[in-house]
């Protein structure tokens, strides 16, 4: 056999391994904190003081506070004050959540609803969510919930938020909000909102029917002063249904309103 005809078979069989090898290597995941030589991140002879000791971005903790709506609201000749916003500490995977809901007048909470959660990453944009929820309404009684349930930007940038709850006394609950942004300009953008809320059982000291108790649903014109503070008005329409519709109006309360808002958004 001459030195070409060698050669040639060397390439031909070094070729034909390539594929297994590559295939074999894409399979053997490498130990994020090693490196070439058997030196570990932080370990031997580049071991660095704690206070300069590399961390990476999933190891820090961090903190974020995040009010999508304080605003003011007036409705049939009536106004007060409403807020929704969530606040989290934690890692990029396992977060300390709290979120909270409410309106007040007068200086007073007339009512809210305060959750208490163990959020955990179970997707790029999704997070899993375990924890309680607790509900105040002045001059009812509170009501506390084991809540799950799901947070994360679906297909298309729709914000999703999804909460099914278990109270006592056999009391169920499910939660479900979903809002987008919609750009006019770079700065300027409408944000259309929906929330529903349904229960398992009524709930009569609390105004509340069985099924589909309520909803809303809301438009507000947003004007991105900076990113982390915006300003908005808006306009909301909020219905009660079913059972929770009939309590209302035996109460002589409004089953439906058109209610005219305005207010910030910010985070740090």
């Amino acid at each position: 056999m001459t030195s070409l005809t060698k050669r040639t078979a060397l390439v031909l069989f070094t070729a034909g391994l390539l594929p297994f090898g590559v295939q074999a290597q894409s399979h053997d995941a490498r130990d994020p904190d090693a490196y070439s030589g058997g030196f570990k991140r932080n370990e031997g002879q580049f071991a660095l003081d704690p206070r300069h000791r590399l961390r990476m971005s999933d190891e820090h903790l961090f903190a974020s506070l995040r009010m999508d709506k304080l605003e003011y609201v007036r409705a049939k000749g009536e106004a007060w004050g409403s807020y929704e916003g969530q606040a989290w500490f934690g890692s990029t995977f396992n977060r300390l959540v709290l979120k909270g809901e409410g309106e007040f007048a007068d200086g007073k909470m007339h009512e809210s609803r305060t959750e208490v959660l163990w959020g955990h990453a179970v997707s790029p944009f999704w997070d899993t969510q375990l924890g309680a929820r607790f509900d105040y309404g002045r001059g009812e009684p509170s009501r506390q919930w084991l809540a799950f349930g799901v947070q994360g930007l679906a297909p298309y940038w729709f914000e999703l938020d999804a909460t099914a709850y278990l109270g006592s006394g056999g009391r169920r609950a499910l939660r479900f909000s979903a809002e987008y942004d919609l750009l006019l300009t770079q700065k300027l953008y409408l944000q259309p909102a929906m929330e529903v809320n349904f229960y398992g059982k009524d709930d009569p000291e609390r105004d509340i029917g069985q099924g589909l108790s309520d909803g809303k649903i809301g438009l507000r014109l947003k004007y991105e002063v900076t990113r982390q503070f915006v300003p908005y008005i808006g306009v909301e329409w909020a219905s009660k249904f079913g059972k929770t519709a009939d309590m209302a109006r035996d109460a002589g309360s409004a089953r439906q309103e058109t209610r005219f808002v305005a207010g910030v958004s910010f985070w740090f």
